[in-house]
């Protein structure tokens, strides 16, 4: 974790949030998978180390954060993991259709079950779940089921309007993310036409790099910079105790 300060503060970043997966709370103990995020008994450590960077790096604001999957359904228990803990903020994903973890390059060949419209309204369903379940502060890779390169034939203007809407009701604020540019889609989540829409809507945004290497801390936030300022944007906001602060773009 010290590499990532210590790439943060080279790349001169005014702060750097952590937001490692939360344990697969929904799923029974033997069934969560460790390479994809913490153990259950692992949380209390992961904070005791951000809080202990903290102590290490006085020269730059390190923020403690978790990402956390919308699981319908599950919502008191995601309440009673979170609770005890003082989060700076708590980014809200979906990467789950089902038991389908759909992002997952090992489970690609489900994509041919679908008709990719269907897919698409079912995976936005499920983030405006996320949005007006009031658990998140910032909701990660807001189109993520983009991630292989399947997209929808028709115009996605219409869904992305419904999306915005839905977060901005929600009072959420979405993450612009350099990490699709990594992926095979090869293109920013989320994409364009929908960073527009959220901006019309007034939907805060925070840029991410979504590193999972000391290497991608702060990766392509000139581009990302450059993209928002095209969408309309002309600030961002940032997170302290999850209150949020806007700061000029």
């Amino acid at each position: 974790m010290e590499e990532y300060v210590e790439a943060a503060i080279a790349a001169g970043l005014r702060e750097i949030g952590f937001s490692d997966h939360i344990p697969m709370y929904w799923l029974p103990a033997e069934q969560r998978d460790p390479g994809i995020a913490m153990r259950m008994e692992e949380l209390e450590e992961y904070v005791a180390d951000v809080m202990r960077l903290r102590e290490r790096y006085p020269e730059i604001p390190i923020r403690l954060g978790i990402e956390a999957d919308y699981i319908p359904g599950q919502e008191e228990e995601l309440v009673r993991i979170l609770q005890p803990y003082p989060w700076d903020y708590v980014l809200g994903s979906v990467h789950f259709i089902g038991e389908w973890d759909f992002d997952n390059p090992a489970r690609t060949a489900r994509y041919a079950e679908w008709d990719i419209s269907e897919l698409y309204a079912k995976f936005f369903t499920l983030e405006a779940m996320a949005a007006q379940s009031g658990l998140f502060d910032v909701l990660a890779h807001v189109d993520l089921i983009k991630k292989f390169g399947h997209r929808p034939s028709h115009d996605l203007s219409r869904l992305y309007a419904d999306i915005a809407e839905t977060f901005a009701r929600a009072e959420v604020a979405i993450e612009l993310s350099t990490a699709g540019l990594r992926k095979p889609v090869r293109e920013v989540y989320p994409s364009p036409g929908l960073l527009r829409e959220c901006c019309l809507q007034g939907v805060p945004l925070v840029i991410s790099s979504d590193a999972h290497h000391p290497s991608e801390v702060a990766w392509g936030f000139a581009g990302a910079v450059e993209l928002a300022r095209q969408a309309g944007y002309d600030r961002v906001v940032r997170f302290e105790g999850r209150q949020r602060f806007f700061e000029a773009l």
